[in-house]
């Protein structure tokens, strides 16, 4: 079973709190539930080791080497030994996410690619089949797991995100080009659609989340699409998506409650976004979110092809 436990300010409150899945298996991960709610961008801390860092609910602010990102429960942030973070809560506390911790030892045992070991951070997302492959190594390990199933299965997470790191640039590699001030401001309204989405959830129409950040539907839909490579109607679909998974993973079984709260037409318009997206029935969904094996499934995480980790003897 995961052990559990709280980081204090010097004042004695509680700063956040620590969910450790099974530290047996080799490769340290744990759900954070960050309590910080400052707005102001926190002391650089640097990283002494590789960590994955995955979206669960919430939204802040993160710079790594500089360079400012707006992290929600669709993120994935791939980050080095040495890199300096920092960290600001616009939206107040409450955020989590999960970790993957990777020490060097870790990278060459698991990966013999070079870009890993020497390319930068990458921020960006990854697809909610990985997502949800995620939030299943998750609960298998809350409900008890060996260590073995454990390792492999973390194993091929990580390969999973990497590849997506690989794979696809990131919003800084996509802004190659354009005038530094012009990119700063897109980037700057890609952040405040992404807060409106947090907070509002799923009851705004596109006129409504552009008044919010005042623009235009049509600038706010292109500059998105060109800042982020996807639509804000794919976004949207994401964050819809892993707010159905919050549901079911806390216990909801009322398919039609849950479509009617999350914007779904009906429940059958619920059960085929839900087959689409994540290959998977809710029902599937529910089993893989309350513990059960299916996280090794083929289709949870090589959904992506790419560089594979190696198998070392």
């Amino acid at each position: 079973m995961p052990d559990e436990h709280e980081r204090r300010r010097p004042d004695g409150t509680v700063q956040g709190t620590w969910h450790f899945l099974n530290r047996r298996c080799g490769l340290p991960s744990y759900v954070v539930r960050c309590l910080e709610d400052g707005r102001s961008f926190s002391a650089p801390m640097v990283e002494e080791t590789g960590r994955i860092i995955l979206g669960r609910s919430g939204g802040y602010l993160r710079r790594v080497n500089g360079r400012e990102v707006f992290a929600d429960r669709t993120s994935a942030l791939v980050i080095r030994p040495g890199d300096e973070l920092r960290v600001a809560h616009p939206l107040g506390c409450g955020d989590t996410y999960t970790v993957v911790e990777l020490s060097p030892a870790d990278l060459n045992r698991l990966t013999s690619d070079e870009r890993w070991l020497s390319g930068p951070s990458w921020d960006g997302v990854v697809d909610d089949r990985v997502d949800l492959a995620h939030r299943g190594l998750d609960a298998a390990s809350r409900h008890g797991m060996d260590a073995f199933e454990a390792a492999e299965r973390t194993v091929r997470l990580v390969d999973s995100v990497l590849t997506a790191s690989w794979q696809g640039p990131d919003d800084l590699q996509r802004a190659v080009g354009r005038r530094p001030a012009t990119e700063a401001a897109h980037r700057k309204l890609v952040y405040r659609a992404r807060e409106v989405l947090v907070e509002e959830g799923f009851t705004l129409g596109l006129t409504e989340v552009a008044a919010k950040v005042n623009c235009s539907p049509h600038h706010l839909s292109r500059v998105f699409h060109r800042v982020t490579g996807q639509s804000l109607t794919a976004h949207r679909h994401r964050l819809r998506i892993q707010a159905v998974l919050d549901a079911i993973a806390e216990g909801e079984r009322d398919l039609r409650t849950i479509a009617a709260t999350h914007g779904f037409a009906d429940q059958a318009h619920l059960t085929r976004v839900v087959r689409e997206r994540l290959g998977r029935s809710p029902s599937a969904v529910r089993d893989l979110l309350s513990g059960g094996s299916g996280g090794l499934a083929e289709s949870s995480t090589d959904v992506q092809r790419g560089p594979r980790v190696a198998r070392r003897a």
